[in-house]
């Protein structure tokens, strides 16, 4: 038969363990770092795909405008009377961006009969990636002409970004604008 004292020693330990189990459950600290362990990288990572997309935005809009107004010397002769080139023309737009790198943009200018008659080709090639050696041709007065601006956006996270649209994980930005030439 067991002693008293060897019954008491056999359960001490199993008090133990359960009393601290009941404290572990009831203590708090570190509770609040645990939690923001667990909800801080979502909450970062859709803090950060906001900012981008707002970015991109922003970009597109800049674009648009400095198209616009670089379009606008060729709709009014200024372009041909001034001959410009390519560069000139490339120049004209950069003039009026900022935040972008110019050696990255992508110039196409072309001349069509009508407005039926615009193509659109697609300006990425089979890999995803953006083509070169558009034409430039600004036509003459009352001539249709097509410029379209293209820029090859570097994104934040391009392997996590839903926002890529090219096949080197890049965003394409482009403007476009179709117009007829003011008869110069």
């Amino acid at each position: 038969m067991r002693s008293f004292g060897q019954s008491i020693s056999r359960l001490l330990p199993r008090f133990a363990r359960i009393i601290r189990r009941r404290r572990f459950g009831q203590n708090e600290a570190g509770v609040t770092a645990v939690e923001f362990a667990l909800i801080a990288p979502p909450f970062f990572a859709l803090l950060m795909g906001v900012f981008e997309v707002g970015l991109i935005f922003f970009s597109s809009s800049i674009l648009e405008n400095a198209v616009a107004e670089s379009a606008r010397l060729v709709r009014t002769g200024q372009a041909q009377n001034g001959h410009f080139t390519k560069a000139n023309f490339k120049k004209s737009v950069c003039d009026n961006l900022t935040m972008f790198d110019c050696s990255k943009l992508v110039i196409d200018v072309e001349t069509f009969k009508n407005f039926g008659s615009v193509n659109l080709s697609p300006p990425l090639d089979n890999n995803g990636k953006l083509k070169k050696g558009f034409p430039f041709s600004m036509g003459n007065g009352s001539d249709v002409v097509l410029v379209r601006v293209f820029y090859e956006w570097g994104l934040m996270a391009p392997g996590l970004s839903l926002m890529q649209n090219m096949g080197t994980g890049n965003r394409l930005l482009s403007a476009v604008q179709v117009f007829r030439n003011e008869p110069f």
